[in-house]
């Protein structure tokens, strides 16, 4: 009797354990969001000319750089590429380069639909001159659901999770912030250019501030500067060269002439660049031309084809992922082979794909 007593009250036990455990909620971990893949990936994810570059490593772990605009669009489109195509359950790091709000201004809304477990930015400033509703497009920022903050600072990197013995190394850094940058190569004396073309009117907005990110996988290197400036983005080539060459150029500031200083991107020398514009917005008259004479480019992907009055200033039809101003927002993708020596760009929309080594540095 006292041996079916002692059963009775341990299946008991046993089914309330069972119950309070699921009525407890699940702390979301970085472990949580591992997936099968094996190459590096990233998205260009079409914000209608505003920001949005996920970056998902061999271990599974995810980068998202900027969030895109306020509402429910942006967050979407994200949310759609970071699940459907990506097989994520959360963001692991979400990173915002400068507070303009076609960068921060899609977080909110996209914390609604996955967890984010770390952002990382510089500090948010009380008000910004260039915005005078800054304070209130904010607010939703600062109380959206993160589990941990980071304060950016230069010369700083993402811890990221190892990688298997067999792939090389990565790393994500920060190489400026707020104007202050460090070297993220061998400092090279670089006189080539540097008093060839002039400076323009100094900015006075935070996309002068904007972070600047190196990402290297072996000998594949990509670079973003969020909306940085012509005359900043000198500084980062001359007098002394702090970046050295790269693979793929994010096009800095959507491809407007404010940004995309001829010196800066001849030095980068890249392959491949690819430009997250809008419609009717980027794709400036210098910033194609600038691309269009750089001997290293071998293609120039826009997200979308730009339909102004002076719709000459595009890249090849083939590498745009969105051809009409209404759109269902087609992104870019691109994928490293497992050794760092190759990779491929993709425009899944309209079956596009095309093959590049990486550099030899």
């Amino acid at each position: 009797m006292k041996k079916i007593y002692s059963l009775l009250v341990g299946t008991w036990l046993l089914i309330a354990l069972i119950f309070l455990s699921a009525g407890q909620p699940h702390s979301t971990s970085r472990k949580d969001n591992r997936t099968t893949v094996s190459n590096l990936k990233i998205y260009w994810i079409d914000v209608e000319g505003g920001g949005a570059t996920l970056i998902i490593t061999p271990a599974g772990e995810s980068i998202l750089i900027d969030a895109g605009n306020p509402g429910t669009r942006d967050a979407e489109r994200i949310f759609e590429v970071a699940v459907n195509e990506a097989g994520l359950k959360q963001i692991d790091h979400l990173v915002i380069t400068h507070w303009h709000v076609d960068h921060y201004g899609g977080a909110p809304e996209l914390a609604k639909r996955i967890p984010i477990v770390e952002v990382l930015n510089k500090s948010i400033p009380d008000k910004l001159p260039e915005d005078n509703k800054f304070a209130e497009n904010i607010q939703a920022y600062r109380e959206m659901p993160v589990q941990n903050w980071t304060l950016v600072k230069p010369n700083s990197s993402i811890k990221l999770m190892p990688l298997g013995k067999s792939l090389p190394d990565l790393r994500f850094r920060f190489v400026g912030v707020n104007k202050e940058f460090f070297t993220a190569a061998p400092q090279i004396a670089n006189g080539q250019d540097c008093d060839s073309i002039a400076d323009k009117a100094m900015d006075i907005t935070d996309n002068a501030n904007s972070m600047v990110m190196i990402m290297d996988y072996g000998s594949f290197r990509f670079f973003d500067g969020g909306d940085l400036t012509w005359n900043i983005e000198k500084i980062l080539v001359c007098p002394q060269d702090l970046i050295g060459t790269v693979d793929v150029y994010q096009v800095d500031h959507h491809g407007l002439d404010q940004s995309n200083n001829p010196v800066l991107v001849k030095n980068l020398s890249p392959t491949v660049t690819v430009m997250n514009n809008g419609p009717l917005k980027g794709c400036g008259p210098e910033t194609i031309n600038t691309l269009r004479q750089i001997p290293s480019i071998r293609a120039s992907y826009q997200l979308h084809k730009n339909v102004r009055a002076d719709s000459t200033f595009n890249t090849q039809p083939e590498f745009i992922a969105n051809l009409k101003k209404e759109c269902t927002g087609n992104f870019i993708s691109l994928e490293v082979a497992p050794d760092g020596k190759t990779y491929s760009v993709n425009i899944p929309a309209t079956g596009h794909q095309q093959t590049f080594q990486t550099m030899v540095r």
